[in-house]
């Protein structure tokens, strides 16, 4: 898939400027806990990767998407109830704001169950 971005910096710059303080936060929230993490561009949308795969997040015109794995979704099932889910999907509606402490308790789940992968 072809994007016109290759550095996540750039997609967050190229939102609309009331979503790009939003997209600033979750960017800084998901590296506190994954400082070591290798940020990229995957499937149009930024990444951060460590091992594998940790998350993927999204700009849309009504919501955050953030994309885990359908694991990550059923573990964490009882806290995300008010979110539309799918089987690997969150969305965040952008009239609220985001619950980052939980997306970093997604982001480092993920990191640990990918750090128990290479062992």
């Amino acid at each position: 898939m072809q994007t016109p971005f290759t550095t996540i910096s750039q997609y967050i710059a190229a939102q609309d400027p009331d979503v790009q303080t939003t997209l600033q936060s979750l960017y800084k929230a998901i590296l506190a806990v994954a400082p070591d993490a290798e940020e990229c561009i995957s499937y149009a949308m930024p990444a951060f990767k460590q091992n594998g795969m940790l998350v993927f997040f999204a700009a849309y015109k009504k919501h955050i998407g953030i994309y885990a794995t359908p694991n990550t979704n059923t573990y964490f099932k009882n806290k995300l109830t008010g979110y539309k889910i799918g089987k690997g999907s969150i969305q965040f509606p952008l009239t609220e704001q985001l619950p980052l402490a939980l997306i970093q308790e997604i982001v480092k789940y993920n990191l640990e169950k990918n750090m128990q992968k290479i062992k």
